[in-house]
């Protein structure tokens, strides 16, 4: 009897660098590259023909929102050879892209990005541009102060800055490495006298001050989500990822203390991500109210003062 074993052939860098002209053949040929390496996506793209572009246009020093002009445009032998050194490198090394090009796109804004905390990306920054909370915040101008607690790189902090232009936002932290890059992304956009950063655990650095709105993006991994991480997520800094056993363990403390942080008719919003059953199971007493955003309806929950204070 005669067997037949059929293996897929995988172009190698050098031949890609011969065969490869135009920025159409790049962009398919990253496609198939990363196809057949089982990248994992979700740190700014949620499909590989994005991931490619992005890539191919970066390393080509192209705008990255006008891929059309140029698909068909023929590079050199050395800007051929720089675009397939990334593309090999998101593929081996399965560094997510954002820290291989040192910046990340979040709701239209450039932020710098590299392992000092977590890529952008939280959904939270969706509120921002939005009307979710206009019923508890109904005048932006009226705004006067904003917490951005476990600011990470501090992208939440700017874009808070943005949607409401008279409010003094505070940033805080417990990882330095994190605030030091928090301090260029803030200074990156001219925010350097309204959005302060404070470093130490959770409520401590922050005394009595109190808000109007306060957005958390804490640590809410599980224990048995976080051994099943793809090797892009353990590339950013873990204790930015990891909640405990049902993932709630700094949330417990974050909502301990909330209520009193913010003012009388402040509102916190948390993101809590795929762990919601074990929120609601954690806290099944706490009246919450879930955003409906993109990516569910049961990622974000907004937490008035009244409610936390019943905790």
């Amino acid at each position: 009897m005669n067997t037949h074993r059929f293996v897929r052939a995988q172009t190698s860098a050098a031949e890609a660098i011969e065969a490869l002209h135009t920025v159409r053949d790049l962009i398919r040929y990253a496609v198939s590259r990363m196809q057949s390496a089982g990248v994992c996506l979700g740190h700014g793209t949620d499909e590989l023909f994005d991931e490619a572009a992005w890539l191919v246009l970066w390393s080509l020093h192209l705008p990255l929102e006008r891929l059309e002009p140029f698909l068909d445009a023929r590079l050199t032998p050395t800007e051929r050879v720089a675009a397939i050194a990334l593309i090999e490198r998101r593929c081996t090394e399965r560094l997510p892209s954002a820290y291989l090009t040192g910046e990340a796109w979040l709701r239209g804004m450039r932020f710098l990005s590299d392992t000092r905390a977590l890529v952008p990306r939280s959904p939270i920054a969706e509120l921002f541009d939005g009307d979710a909370l206009l019923p508890w915040l109904p005048d932006p101008e009226a705004v006067s102060t904003v917490l951005d607690l476990c600011t990470g790189g501090a992208s939440l902090a700017v874009l808070a800055a943005h949607a409401y232009p008279n409010a003094q936002v505070i940033g805080s932290d417990l990882s330095p490495d994190a605030l030091a890059l928090a301090a260029e992304n803030i200074a990156l956009h001219r925010l350097t006298e309204r959005v302060q950063l404070r470093q130490g655990s959770l409520w401590a650095p922050l005394q009595d001050q109190r808000f109007d709105l306060i957005v958390c993006n804490p640590p809410y991994v599980n224990s048995d989500s976080m051994a099943a991480l793809p090797l892009e997520y353990r590339h950013e800094p873990q204790q930015a990822l990891a909640g405990g056993p049902d993932g709630m363990d700094l949330i417990r403390i974050i909502l301990e203390g909330a209520a009193s942080h913010l003012n009388e008719a402040g509102i916190m919003v948390l993101e809590v991500g795929h762990e919601a059953a074990h929120f609601e199971a954690a806290f099944a007493r706490l009246e919450g109210i879930w955003l409906p955003i993109t990516a569910g309806d049961d990622q974000l929950v907004l937490l008035e003062r009244s409610a936390l204070a019943r905790l």
